[in-house]
């Protein structure tokens, strides 16, 4: 493959350094039994995980060589216990494990040996791609470890740091009705400029969209509540039969984790229960009650490229920007980013889009209408597992949530889950319809 251009090496260890470092920050308190947590679909053993993560910073930064088989592991035995892609997800339960202080040892000695290969091959632009592949993967999973957390009711491993500050909202910078786009021919996906891009997100080719509206700001629980309190989740009407099937079967009658006292909407953080904030965006709903909400709005969803246009189209040329605000690196207040709580859909005013659509990154994921799928010519970086296995059974997400390091995130980026999930930090934007 063709390596992204040589970066800055000084650059690349710190951000090892930072994706580790909050790694561990979030994993610091997990022992005995939460190391290993009860077996759900939506989660992993965090000790199997922790090892999982050390493992691929060896396999893809220490190991590779110019024939197909990889390098023997410093831990004997860690293919068969910490490759995503051949070792089942229920099985990681029953392995026998190194232990906590066993798994931190290899953490902590494989990345001794990154950094000091980083050091003595700087230049080399394959073990640069892969230091920061390794990085992604870890700040993606330590994301995954925020909201397992959230899902398994821990405590807010932030709770005692104060959240990124919001930037001041004062009343007329609210981001409230719709923002209108001519729609034209546009470029999506990213452009080959040497900069670091996953395999999905390759390469920008020429589409035209047509003329649209989508809301300034994402949904809020305000506005969400309206569809649960207009008997949303027991109107056949407003379900897709997919849909329907869904809140059947799981019996839900609100989003997750939101629950009534004494008449009065609450929510579950973490361990705490707190009463719902009408100005903070709803999330851990999924793209079926995504697909209810706008049914009964008499809306839609943003197909994924209405997204990126709304996000990366500058007024002044029609060029395509990085960051809804331009090319610069997400400064803390432009997006909820790296935090640990939503921040009210009207802050952030300094992150606005060209035509005024707000918090398009942070805060919370936000559904599309469109399945997970490849772009033209698509061809699956080394990382093989990353995208393919995944094409026509995912539904896509733009935009990051509140507990995304800023280093991962850009308008070309695309997550991608299954539409039943409704652990992970992901809301909704919507569109008018006609």
């Amino acid at each position: 493959m063709k390596f992204p251009a040589l970066t800055d090496p000084a650059v690349l260890a710190a951000d090892l350094r930072a994706a580790r470092a909050r790694a561990n920050h979030i994993t610091a308190d997990l022992d005995g039994e939460r190391l290993f947590g009860p077996l759900l679909a939506i989660v992993n053993p965090p000790l199997w995980e922790i090892g999982h993560v050390a493992w691929f910073h060896e396999y893809w930064c220490l190991r590779q060589r110019a024939d197909a088989e990889p390098a023997p592991s410093i831990l004997k035995g860690a293919d068969a216990l910490y490759d995503s892609a051949k070792v089942a997800h229920d099985t990681r339960w029953q392995l026998l494990l190194p232990t906590l202080q066993q798994t931190r040892g290899y953490a902590n000695d494989i990345m001794d040996r990154v950094l000091h290969r980083l050091g003595r091959e700087a230049e080399s632009p394959a073990l640069q791609y892969f230091v920061r592949l390794a990085t992604m993967h870890e700040d993606m999973h330590t994301e995954a470890f925020h909201y397992t957390r959230q899902t398994l009711g821990y405590a807010d491993p932030f709770a005692a740091t104060k959240a990124v500050a919001a930037t001041a909202v004062r009343a007329e910078t609210t981001a409230r009705g719709d923002a209108e786009f001519a729609g034209g021919r546009c470029m999506l996906g990213a452009a080959d400029d040497g900069r670091f891009v996953f395999d999905n997100e390759k390469w920008a080719h020429e589409i035209t969209i047509a003329p649209f509206r989508m809301a300034r700001s994402a949904l809020s629980n305000a506005e969400y509540r309206a569809f649960v309190d207009a008997g949303g989740y027991a109107r056949r009407e407003w379900w897709s039969d997919a849909g329907w099937a869904w809140r059947t079967q799981s019996a839900a009658q609100a989003p997750h984790y939101w629950i009534k006292q004494e008449g009065v909407w609450h929510q579950r953080r973490f361990d705490q229960t707190r009463r719902l904030a009408d100005n903070e965006p709803v999330f851990h709903v999924n793209w079926h009650e995504a697909q209810a909400y706008c049914k009964f709005a008499k809306r839609r969803l943003p197909t994924a490229a209405e997204w990126e246009f709304a996000a990366a189209t500058s007024i002044t040329d029609g060029g395509k920007r990085r960051y809804p605000w331009g090319d610069d690196t997400p400064a803390s207040g432009r997006a909820n980013l790296e935090g640990n709580a939503p921040a009210s859909v009207d802050d952030y005013a300094d992150g606005d889009s060209a035509r005024g659509c707000r918090q398009m990154i942070g805060n919370v994921w936000e559904w599309t209408a469109d399945a997970f799928n490849p772009y033209p010519g698509f061809v699956a970086d080394p990382y093989k597992e990353y995208s393919q296995p995944w094409f026509g059974t995912h539904m896509e997400l733009r935009g990051g949530s509140f507990a995304t390091p800023r280093r991962l995130i850009r308008n070309t980026w695309r997550n991608f889950y299954m539409p039943a999930r409704n652990d992970i930090f992901a809301g909704l934007r919507t569109c008018a319809v006609g």
